[in-house]
């Protein structure tokens, strides 16, 4: 279960199809918000969660603003823990050469609720062996 606060004077996140896996959150701004090329801001949403222990938000960029404006989210994925109170904010950042203006109500980003497991790490002297070993970083080939 998720609880939310809506202090914005925008709608609630919504899915925007049948199978989309994220939901649309808007800036919550009084003015445009202005980010520089290579700039980075902390837009705020008016959003408030309460989730059940066991629940993880993510915040991830919109391909369209990544894609046509260079705009995402500079600490992708965002995690908004389950005991977490405050306001939603997203970092986004301008990897365009342009000057980016953010306005009141724009689609800024997509959250994603994904279920968290717990675990307790197990000291030992050895790993168990696979095929893959140690090889990461492109060790499996870029083609």
């Amino acid at each position: 279960m998720v609880h939310i606060i809506n202090k914005s004077k925008h709608e609630l996140p919504q899915y925007e199809t049948i199978g989309s896996s994220g939901m649309d959150v808007r800036a919550n701004l009084e003015s445009p918000l202005e980010i520089a090329p290579l700039g980075r801001a902390l837009v705020k949403t008016g959003l408030f969660l309460e989730m059940t222990p066991g629940l993880e938000c993510q915040v991830r960029p919109r391909s369209g603003l990544a894609l046509k404006k260079g705009i995402t989210v500079l600490n992708t994925p965002g995690t908004i823990d389950a005991d977490y109170r405050g306001e939603i904010g997203v970092i986004l950042v301008n990897l365009s050469n342009e000057t980016f203006f953010v306005e009141d109500g724009e689609r800024i980003a997509q959250l994603v609720f994904c279920k968290i497991e717990k675990i307790e790490f197990k000291a030992v002297n050895v790993l168990t062996e696979t095929n893959r070993g140690s090889g990461g970083f492109g060790s499996t080939g870029i083609n």
